[in-house]
């Protein structure tokens, strides 16, 4: 009698700084007869040594990590391995990370506010090399390459290059200069470069109304 060998299940690796979210995600997954976790992370050092060790088929990756930040795992992740698959599942609004992450090399954005059947649906999309994001993020890119007058008016937080947003976050989040160089492994100078760079970009006076600014913008975008 033949036997037909089952179809091999999606691998994910699930890069996130709280366990229970991480926990979360896996029971999830683990409800799926195509999926499986294969690890789970919770920093850019130990999702960068997972990806070697279990070879994941996709990874799901937050913006925010304990140490190190999303964006830049996945820019490192693709400068290593172009074929693994990673999607972010973050809080963070999609209207302000989503472009930079597909640019960094993911392939969809999906908010945590939504129903868990949405990153099961994205995780199969993303598997077979789609594009997965909101309608209205689609929307926005479509009209962007239609061209500028199709396009909204940009924000001014837009003109931030990924590391000054890394920056002006943590800025919001009231880390201190030396706080945000050992947790983005910079020196304190360096920091303070990115601080005049993103006070120019913005039109700030000074370094007070930066940090009023970045605060409230994280209130307001979490």
């Amino acid at each position: 009698m033949s036997s037909v060998r089952p179809p091999d299940k999606t691998r994910i690796l699930i890069v996130d700084d709280h366990p229970t979210v991480r926990e979360g995600l896996a029971l999830r997954i683990g409800r799926e007869s195509d999926l499986e976790v294969c690890g789970e992370a919770a920093n850019a050092a130990d999702a960068l040594r997972l990806v070697e060790e279990t070879r994941p088929d996709v990874i799901v990756v937050d913006i925010t990590l304990g140490t190190g930040d999303g964006i830049d795992l996945i820019k490192r992740i693709k400068a290593r391995n172009d074929q693994v698959r990673m999607l972010v599942w973050s809080m963070h609004s999609e209207l302000l990370y989503a472009e930079r992450a597909l640019r960094a090399g993911a392939l969809g954005y999906v908010n945590k506010d939504q129903a868990t059947t949405r990153i099961i649906e994205a995780i199969r999309q993303v598997r077979q090399g789609k594009v997965y994001m909101s309608e209205s993020m689609t929307e926005r890119l479509v009209r962007r390459a239609i061209g500028p007058a199709q396009e909204s008016r940009p924000l001014p937080i837009d003109s931030l290059s990924d590391r000054e947003l890394q920056v002006f976050r943590l800025i919001g989040e009231g880390k201190k200069t030396t706080e945000i160089a050992e947790k983005l492994h910079l020196s304190s100078k360096t920091v303070e470069t990115y601080r005049d760079r993103i006070r120019h970009k913005l039109a700030l006076a000074d370094g007070t109304s930066l940090t009023h600014y970045a605060v409230r913008w994280v209130l307001e975008n979490g």
